[in-house]
């Protein structure tokens, strides 16, 4: 288990202030995570602090020379554990957090990303006005869409093919959805997911279970989650799905020996005062990986 404590990817939830998804690992390991799985610590990559300075639209993604350095040390962490023929468990953090694993696993090879989340994060200067937040881009960044200096680390873009991508939890009215089905990423939108996850777990294996890819990482925003069960995110939505759902969504993905890790991200401790949604997530996620 590795703390990547970034909140570097996302807005400031109000003026003179940052997004507090950076206390989401100490959170999770009050509520005993790492002994309740069995995990080894494998420590901490500590983020550049945030200071999006006198960015404006239209400067490019805020952040993105920080990111950019953060990226490298998360994914020689996490390739190196995964070399070891280690499973990998990533607290965030935000959505940019991907970056590193996905650097790091194309330096090992070809592999696939499981992109559990309740919004594509598949904007881009083509479909949108401008970019900003990698958080909201995270998808698109690690398929090569986007400003070099996050997209091409070490000449490897894109870091993730879109054709080994797959798409889970988005809500029916996302506005980029169609940009990703129109590049060949499979969607499953969380209304299917609700009908049947264990349908959806199984299509996504299928589709990733090709013998020319070496394995896949599962990346999870918690708003993947109803709004009205995880409140504690910067973007609640109806629309998601519930815990039972969820974890019947992860088990098979996570129990394939094609997974080689997983990391959690967005929910923020901020808006969890009494502690009750850390503990149900935790609770879910242990079950998950169990």
């Amino acid at each position: 288990m590795v703390d990547g404590p970034s909140n570097l990817g996302l807005r400031p939830p109000a003026e003179g202030t940052v997004p507090g998804c950076y206390k989401l690992a100490g959170a999770l390991r009050d509520n005993g995570f790492v002994g309740r799985i069995g995990a080894e610590d494998g420590g901490c990559v500590t983020p550049p602090r945030y200071d999006r300075g006198d960015w404006k639209p239209g400067d490019g993604v805020f952040n993105a020379q920080a990111m950019a350095q953060y990226t490298v040390k998360l994914a020689d962490r996490v390739a190196g554990f995964v070399e070891q023929g280690k499973f990998v468990v990533l607290l965030g953090g935000e959505c940019s957090n991907l970056l590193g694993p996905a650097l790091g696993l194309k330096r090992l090879g070809r592999y696939g990303v499981v992109y559990l989340d309740g919004h594509s994060d598949f904007r881009t200067v083509d479909n949108a006005p401008y970019v900003g937040a990698a958080g909201g881009e995270a998808l698109a960044l690690v398929t090569g869409r986007g400003q070099a200096d996050l997209t091409d680390l070490g000449g490897l873009t894109p870091y993730t093919r879109d054709t080994d991508a797959v798409l889970l939890g988005i809500r029916e009215d996302d506005e980029y959805a169609a940009d990703a089905v129109k590049a060949g990423i499979p969607v499953w939108p969380a209304s299917k997911i609700a009908e049947d996850a264990t349908a959806a777990a199984d299509g996504t294996l299928e589709h990733l279970g090709r013998d020319e890819l070496d394995g896949f990482w599962v990346h999870l925003d918690v708003d993947i989650l109803d709004a009205e069960i995880m409140p504690a995110v910067d973007s609640p939505d109806p629309g998601g799905i519930d815990h039972g759902q969820l974890q019947a969504l992860l088990q098979p993905l996570l129990a394939s020996p094609k997974c080689v890790g997983i990391n959690i991200g967005i929910f923020d401790p901020d808006l969890d005062p009494d502690g009750t949604y850390a503990a149900e997530l935790t609770d879910t996620l242990v079950a998950a990986l169990s």
